[in-house]
C-alpha cells in the first residue's frame, strides 16, 4: 500500500516541480508578500478595553478614573483591588490595558508636587498599544488642563509612565509576521491541494488512475501529503525568515510551534481536497479556493479583532482553521505559551481536519465512481 502511495506522491511533486509556473506559485509570491507584510501592514485600533487599579483614596484619583470611564474610545472591563491582579488579566487577554494610580496622587497633587499614573498595556500588538497609549495620554492632558484651570496653575501636574508587556519596543513587526506565517502557509496549501485532483482530471490522466492497483483512499492520501509536506517545508521557510531576517524573538518552544502547524496542516489540505474533489477544472478549483481563502483570512483575526465582530460572525469563526492557528502563531512566538495552555487551541483544528478529510474522502469516492 505505502510503496503504491509514494509512487503517487512522486508523480504529484514531479508535476508541480517540473512545470515552471508551478515552481514560482510555491517560491515567488509567498517571499514577496512575506516582505511586503513584514514592512508594510498596519492596524487601527476601534475599541480598547481597560481595567483600573486605583489605590489612592481621594476624590482626584476618582476625577481621573471617571475620565477614562467617560470616554468613548475605553470601556472598563474590572476594578482590580491589588497589583497581583494586573498579569492574569493582560496574560488572558481580558484587558488591553491597565491604569495604576497610586497611593499618593491625591496628596501629590493637592501638595503641588508631580504626580504619576501608571499605564501597562498588552504589547503584542505594537501598533494597538500605540494608539492606546497616545488615547491615554490624551485623557491625562485634559485632566491636567482642567486642574490647572480649576487651581489656577500653569504646570501640568499629573504624568504618564507607560510599560508595555510581551513587545516592550512596541516593534509592529512582531505582531504582524507570526500571522503572515499562518497566512502564506495556507494560501500555498491550499493551492497545491485544491488543485490536485482538478489537474488530473482537466489534463485527462485521472482516468489513468482508475486502472492503477490504487484505492481511492490510497489515491486521497497520495494527493493529500505532497501538500502536507509542502506547508511544513513553507512554514519553516517562513519562521526562519521571521526570527532571522526580521528579529522577531521565539519565545516558545519548536514542538509546541510544530504541533500547532502540523495540525493547521491537517485542516488546511482536509479543505483544500474537498475542493478539490469538486472542482471539474483548475480553474474552478483556484475559484474555490480563493472563495474560501478570503473569508477565512478575514474571520482570522488576522485584520479585524474578533471581539469586535457581531456575535453571529463571532461564533462563524469557530469553525475556522486559521483562527486557531493565529492563535497557537503569536502565543508561542511573544509569549512563549507552554504546549498544556495551547491546547484548547490544538484540538479544534485536529476536529476539523477530520472531519474535512473524512467529508473530502467521501466526495472524491462518490466522484469517483
Amino acid at each position: 500500500m505505502w510503496k503504491r502511495i509514494f509512487a503517487l506522491m512522486i508523480k504529484e511533486f514531479l508535476a508541480l516541480l517540473k512545470d515552471k509556473p508551478s515552481r514560482f506559485v510555491l517560491i515567488g509570491p509567498p517571499l514577496i508578500q512575506l516582505m511586503v507584510f513584514g514592512y508594510a501592514a498596519t492596524f487601527d485600533l476601534k475599541h480598547a478595553s481597560y481595567a483600573v487599579l486605583n489605590e489612592d483614596p481621594g476624590f482626584v484619583s476618582r476625577d481621573l478614573a471617571a475620565a477614562f470611564r467617560g470616554s468613548p474610545s475605553f470601556t472598563q472591563v474590572a476594578q482590580l483591588t491589588h497589583e497581583g491582579e494586573i498579569a492574569p488579566l493582560i496574560d488572558r487577554k481580558a484587558a488591553l490595558m491597565v491604569v495604576r494610580i497610586g497611593p499618593r496622587f491625591s496628596a501629590d497633587l493637592l501638595s503641588g508636587h508631580p504626580a504619576p499614573v501608571q499605564i501597562i498595556v498588552d504589547g503584542r500588538n505594537s501598533n494597538t498599544a500605540l494608539l492606546t497609549v497616545n488615547y491615554a495620554r490624551a485623557i491625562v492632558d485634559r485632566f491636567n488642563r482642567d486642574w490647572a484651570a480649576a487651581h489656577g496653575g500653569n504646570r501640568f501636574p499629573a504624568h504618564v509612565e507607560t510599560r508595555a508587556w510581551f513587545n516592550p519596543n512596541l516593534e509592529s513587526r512582531w505582531f504582524f509576521v507570526p500571522g503572515i506565517v499562518g497566512l502564506l502557509t495556507l494560501v500555498v496549501t491550499m493551492l497545491v491541494t485544491a488543485l490536485s485532483v482538478a489537474r488530473e482530471r482537466e489534463q485527462g490522466t485521472f482516468d489513468q488512475l482508475l486502472v492503477t492497483p490504487l484505492r481511492p483512499a490510497e489515491i486521497l492520501i497520495g494527493k493529500a501529503l505532497p501538500g502536507f509536506l509542502i506547508g511544513v517545508a513553507e512554514a519553516t521557510l517562513i519562521v526562519l525568515v521571521a526570527v532571522f531576517w526580521f528579529d522577531v524573538p521565539l519565545l516558545g518552544s519548536l514542538l509546541t510551534l510544530y504541533t500547532g502547524i502540523l495540525l493547521f496542516l491537517v485542516s488546511a489540505v482536509g479543505v483544500g481536497l474537498m475542493i478539490s474533489s469538486l472542482a471539474v477544472t483548475q480553474q474552478q478549483g483556484l475559484l474555490g479556493a480563493f472563495f474560501f481563502l478570503v473569508p477565512a483570512i478575514i474571520l482570522s483575526g488576522f485584520a479585524t479583532p474578533i471581539a469586535n465582530m457581531p456575535p453571529l460572525v463571532q461564533d462563524i469563526t469557530l469553525l475556522n482553521p486559521m483562527r486557531y492557528f493565529l492563535a497557537v502563531l503569536r502565543g508561542v512566538f511573544l509569549e512563549g505559551t507552554p504546549f498544556r495552555l495551547l491546547i484548547h487551541q490544538f484540538w479544534p483544528m485536529a476536529v476539523i481536519g477530520v472531519v474535512a478529510l473524512a467529508i473530502a474522502g467521501w466526495l472524491f469516492r462518490h466522484r469517483m465512481y
